[in-house]
């Protein structure tokens, strides 16, 4: 038995653990430099002397103190110094969370990701967050929206159910991305239930020709169980890692598979998907084992091959 002293001395060295990881948790892990997440794999149908080095950015949800511009912007200077062929964008540029002191205008956050280079271009899509965030084109059910509008301003192309031939050393591959899978997502005017999201996965795989391989951007990773492995690699965020991640495990994820796609690489039936865990911040002002990440992905001549 524990006695009286000894008890409080337990019962304290818990409050001050728990108040220590508490502190961390919102005080910490959310403002540390991105740590750079790498990933080296060959697919199912990709050529392995077709070497092309992504850099992905996922979930900014710009609002201040949590994300200002300034941030941003140096997230984006770290990413070029990786120097990657591409960077691809994976939506939520936008914040809905309470928590904050401040938003960040569109025009602002834009200008900070306008700093991203790579030979490849900048490609980016949206997120539910940036439908959330513009209640005009949310109650129109179609944009362009605030985001579409920022980051066209700064010439970054946005995938909305589009797919781009493109080239690396001669050789093609295919680049597409899915408008959002969420939004709009509000109730039919005549009652009938909710709108679905935007995406349309069919029409979006019907524009890559030939048996070329392709890269499917998508901002919420549930579409991934719909994914022929005509796709050699899938990338997405949203889940921002469920946020609160504690031995692999995360206790809520925004996501109808719950822990299936919270974070990291997946492969299923020869199929990959990447989850990153993102920047910015949902909901609640926290993280913990989940902190914010650069994800670079090297496709061919090295690394995993097919499962």
């Amino acid at each position: 038995m524990i006695a009286r002293r000894g008890f409080l001395k337990l019962l304290g060295g818990l409050l001050m653990a728990g108040f220590g990881t508490s502190a961390y948790a919102v005080g910490i892990e959310p403002f540390a430099r991105p740590r750079v997440t790498r990933y080296a794999l060959t697919p199912r149908d990709w050529p392995g002397d077709l070497k092309l080095k992504i850099i992905a950015l996922a979930d900014f949800h710009a609002c201040e103190p949590w994300m200002p511009a300034d941030r941003i912007a140096a997230i984006c200077d770290q990413a070029n110094a990786l120097e990657g062929d591409m960077v691809l964008l994976l939506g939520d540029y936008m914040t809905s969370m309470w928590f904050n002191t401040g938003y960040v205008e569109p025009a602002r956050w834009a200008k900070a990701l306008s700093r991203l280079k790579a030979p490849l271009g900048v490609h980016a899509i949206l997120g539910n967050h940036d439908w959330l965030n513009d209640p005009v084109a949310l109650a129109a059910g179609h944009g362009p929206t605030l985001a579409h509008k920022a980051l066209g301003d700064v010439g970054i192309p946005v995938y909305d159910n589009l797919a781009v031939r493109m080239e690396k050393d001669g050789r093609p591959f295919w680049l597409a991305g899915l408008a959002d899978q969420l939004q709009p997502g509000n109730p039919a005017p005549d009652g009938s239930g909710i709108i679905p999201g935007l995406d349309d996965l069919p029409a979006t795989l019907a524009q890559i020709k030939g048996d070329e391989p392709a890269i499917l951007m998508a901002h919420e990773p549930d579409i991934f169980v719909e994914v022929p492995g005509r796709i050699a690699l899938t990338l997405s965020g949203h889940t921002h890692g469920g946020q609160l991640r504690l031995f692999g495990y995360s206790p809520l994820v925004p996501s109808r598979f719950g822990n299936r796609y919270a974070y990291g690489h997946i492969v299923e039936d020869g199929r990959h998907l990447i989850v990153s865990a993102g920047f910015g911040l949902s909901n609640l002002p926290i993280r913990l084992g989940a902190p914010p990440e650069i994800v670079v992905v090297e496709l061919g001549g090295a690394g995993l091959p097919a499962a």
